[in-house]
């Protein structure tokens, strides 16, 4: 009697324990996703406060004009995965859209998880002196898997200006001018007065948006605010 007794205590205290782990996991879960729902800013970017730096003379800038209805402020790391995801979509962007969109590119290279960002950001810096800056800003997320990894990709870099018809010599003096990584501190400290945390971070008219989920979703925005313009 008293083995059973004691099984049947252990099976009550087993069955406690488990209903309130059960209850503590469901509360964690709701607090969760009330938690993710406030912290998650509304894509809307004509209703945000500008946080960014306007569009300046020395910025990366691809089509459009300071008059175009939608300017789209990215930052990137070269050698980031997501950012290389994003390519595609934001080309298209570009290429469907025209005159409507300024694009802008800045530097945010996350040097403390990628090492060779820096260096990829000096290589298209340096093709931008011979205006090749978006040539090789192509290749650079095209073939990212080529150089990545590497401990030293300078000579990469470097058969990638031969193939933008560079001057490789001027290409190589400007990659490893102190002025170069300055112009891309520049950017990275942009970046960080608009407090961001990771890459690709956009911003539309100045106002930082979460990141689209496909190109779709991120040509709705831009039609949004084309309308509202309009």
């Amino acid at each position: 009697m008293s083995s059973s007794h004691t099984v049947n205590h252990n099976s009550q205290k087993s069955l406690l324990i488990w209903t309130i782990v059960a209850v503590v996991a469901l509360i964690a879960v709701f607090v969760g996703i009330d938690s993710a729902s406030k912290q998650r800013a509304p894509n809307n970017p004509s209703d945000q406060n500008n946080s960014i730096d306007a569009v300046k003379e020395d910025d990366h800038v691809k089509g459009g004009n300071f008059s175009s209805p939608v300017t789209i402020i990215e930052y990137s790391d070269f050698q980031c995965p997501a950012c290389a995801a994003y390519y595609p979509i934001t080309k298209k962007i570009f290429e469907t859209n025209g005159a409507k969109v300024q694009f802008v590119y800045r530097y945010f290279p996350l040097e403390s998880i990628h090492a060779n960002a820096l260096p990829a950001s000096q290589a298209a810096e340096a093709a931008g002196k011979q205006n090749k800056f978006w040539e090789m800003h192509d290749l650079l997320f095209e073939r990212q898997k080529e150089w990545s990894n590497e401990k030293s990709p300078r000579d990469i870099f470097a058969r990638y200006a031969g193939e933008l018809r560079l001057n490789t010599g001027n290409f190589i003096a400007d990659f490893e001018n102190p002025a170069t990584k300055d112009r891309i501190q520049k950017d990275y400290q942009s970046g960080t007065r608009a407090r961001i945390e990771g890459t690709p971070t956009f911003f539309i008219n100045g106002a930082k948006i979460d990141n689209p989920r496909s190109y779709d979703e991120f040509q709705k925005l831009i039609d949004d605010v084309v309308a509202k313009k309009s």
